[in-house]
């Protein structure tokens, strides 16, 4: 059973603190004997051997294993059409615990939930949160940058010169057909899709998993899980 990971800036400390050592020590129960890994989110970790636990929300302890862990290759950046709510949240869970290494909200023509204002800046935060949940879950040394939410002109500026595959129910080439670059931009479109003047105007390279039609939470982590059996990155 691989051990608990909590999220902490600096895994070689030796201690944990904060909302994070709160849930080790109040919810999690951790007591000293038990291990732990810490990460900071970035590649680097710690395996701690707890020697105690002070009040709430405190855990020290003794690095036994430390290292950095090299980001999978290729990189893949999965740019997210924003769902509605209720489906907001899972497309990040999801594209997470599949390995994504970066996330884009797109704010594509046919998206029905629109960041404005004060809401951006929430929102992005309510995706970074839910991204660093999901990759504690998943026992990840990274947790996926969330980045400002783009227009379909600002997104097709971003991907000039870099390999951006749509996925599109109505594509020819099949995802295994690629030769995948270093890094590769990956787009999920809107419910109900990208209209054609949409595609045409993003220039990417349509593509299809296979036969059936996702839905746009699920279909980035099915996108990531098709590129790891087709890659090195698994």
């Amino acid at each position: 059973m691989s051990l608990p990971y909590f999220i902490t800036e600096s895994p070689l400390s030796g201690q944990l603190a904060g909302a994070e050592g709160r849930h080790a020590v109040t919810v999690k129960r951790i007591q000293p004997g038990e291990e732990v890994m810490l990460v900071d989110g970035h590649g680097s970790w710690a395996r701690l051997h707890v020697t105690a636990t002070t009040g709430k929300d405190m855990l020290t302890g003794d690095i036994v294993e430390h290292g950095i862990e090299n980001r999978p290759s290729p990189r893949v950046t999965i740019v997210q059409a924003i769902p509605k709510s209720e489906r907001s949240e899972l497309a990040v869970d999801l594209a997470t615990q599949a390995g994504a290494d970066d996330i884009i909200p797109w704010i594509s023509h046919r998206t029905i939930a629109r960041w404005q204002g004060p809401r951006v800046a929430k929102n992005v935060e309510k995706w970074q949160a839910t991204a660093r949940e999901a990759a504690k879950q998943s026992r990840r040394a990274f947790v996926p940058a969330i980045h400002d939410p783009v227009t379909t002109n600002q997104l097709r500026e971003a991907i000039v010169d870099k390999q951006a595959l749509v996925l599109h129910e109505d594509a020819e080439r099949s995802l295994k057909d690629i030769i995948f670059a270093d890094h590769v931009f990956l787009i999920v479109g809107p419910e109900g899709g990208i209209g054609a003047d949409e595609l045409e105007l993003l220039g990417a390279t349509s593509v299809k998993l296979g036969p059936e039609v996702l839905r746009t939470a699920t279909a980035a982590a099915v996108g990531l899980a098709a590129i790891g059996a087709l890659t090195t990155r698994w």
